[in-house]
Formats: C-alpha cells, sequence, structure tokens
C-alpha cells in the first residue's frame, strides 16, 4: 500500500479558503492546521485585555485586535490568530482585504495546557522575526500572571513578570498598563 501524497498550498491558496470559511486555520509551509475553541476562562481573559487595551489606546493613533486578525510572519511564512494584537504604527496589510496584518508591535497570547508550549516554543520563534515586534506577552489561564518578553533596540530580548491579583504590567512600546485584577476580571480558580 502506497502513502498518497497532499499537495501543499500556495498562500494565496490558503487565503482564498481561510476567508471562506467560518473555522479559523493557521498556515506553514503549504499545510492548513485547524486552530480549536477556547475555554471560557480563555474568552474572559482576552475580551477583557482587549477591553482594557481599547479604552487605553482610544484617543491615539494605536489599533488593537482580537481573536480574528491573521497576522503574517514573513521571514517564516507563518500566518496565525494571535488572541490580541496591537500596533501604533500605520498598519500595513498583505493585500487589499486589511485581514492579514505584517507589522504588529505587541502579540499577546493567552495560555492553556493545549497551547502552551508551542507558545512559549516555535510561535514565539517565528514571532521573533516580525521586524516591528517588541513586545510578546504570555498571559497565564490558571493564575493571575504575566510573562512579557521586551526586545530592546540592541535586539537582545529580556523578561519582565507580574503576578498575582494586586499587580499591573506595562507595555511602553504601546504606551498601555494592564492591571491584573482588570485581565483575570470575572474569572475564578478552583482552589
Amino acid at each position: 500500500m502506497s502513502a498518497q501524497l497532499q499537495r501543499l498550498l500556495t498562500p494565496e491558496e490558503y487565503l482564498a479558503i481561510e476567508r471562506d470559511v467560518e473555522a479559523k486555520h493557521e498556515f506553514y509551509h503549504g499545510e492548513m492546521f485547524a486552530m480549536g475553541g477556547a475555554s471560557r476562562e480563555h474568552n474572559l481573559i482576552t475580551g477583557n485585555i482587549g477591553a482594557s487595551l481599547h479604552s487605553q489606546l482610544l484617543q491615539r493613533p494605536c489599533e488593537a485586535y482580537q481573536n480574528d486578525m491573521r497576522v503574517k510572519v514573513s521571514a517564516s511564512g507563518l500566518y496565525t490568530y494571535p488572541d490580541v494584537v496591537v500596533t501604533c504604527e500605520k498598519p500595513r496589510f498583505e493585500d487589499e482585504h486589511f485581514d492579514t496584518l505584517l507589522n504588529p508591535q505587541a502579540i499577546i497570547e493567552v495560555l492553556s495546557e493545549t497551547t502552551e508550549k508551542y507558545d512559549r516554543g516555535k510561535k514565539f520563534e517565528h514571532y521573533r522575526q516580525i521586524e516591528s515586534l517588541r513586545e510578546y506577552a504570555l498571559v497565564a489561564q490558571d493564575r493571575a500572571h504575566v510573562e512579557l518578553f521586551s526586545r530592546g533596540n540592541d535586539g537582545v530580548w529580556s523578561l519582565s513578570e507580574a503576578t498575582g491579583i494586586e499587580a499591573s504590567i506595562a507595555f511602553p512600546t504601546v504606551g498601555c498598563e494592564l492591571a491584573l485584577a482588570d485581565v483575570y476580571a470575572k474569572v475564578s480558580w478552583a482552589s
């Protein structure tokens, strides 16, 4: 019995398919990967972060997107959907559909058991190739904890953390601060 070879998609074919379906898919090296649904906590946290950033950026020339703004890592060819994306630069898009952002300055991912290894590892490797990206945050779902990786002018990434519901963490590149009490509003953890 011989294995049948699967034809790889071009980025253009992927985008045409993706724009015509309800489910979201990442795309890498000719293959589409379905993205799973998110938990209640994940949705609350993502919404809370989006709301906080929206209010802080409302009077500034910045844009924040939640869940559905596709980001392309041009250097590696990865297309993905971060939980929250911010740019204070003039947004650059891949094409006239304005649904694939090329120049995020901050990306925030809410961790889950199934995505944490990828978000910390391979995905962050891809994200580090985005020239405009200066801040990458990982937000825990199971406790009040945010890790913020920031790229300095020398290209070196550094880590700062905020732990506990009373803490906050600053995103200097986009001029915002997230209070963990706001990030985790209405989220409860089992004791």
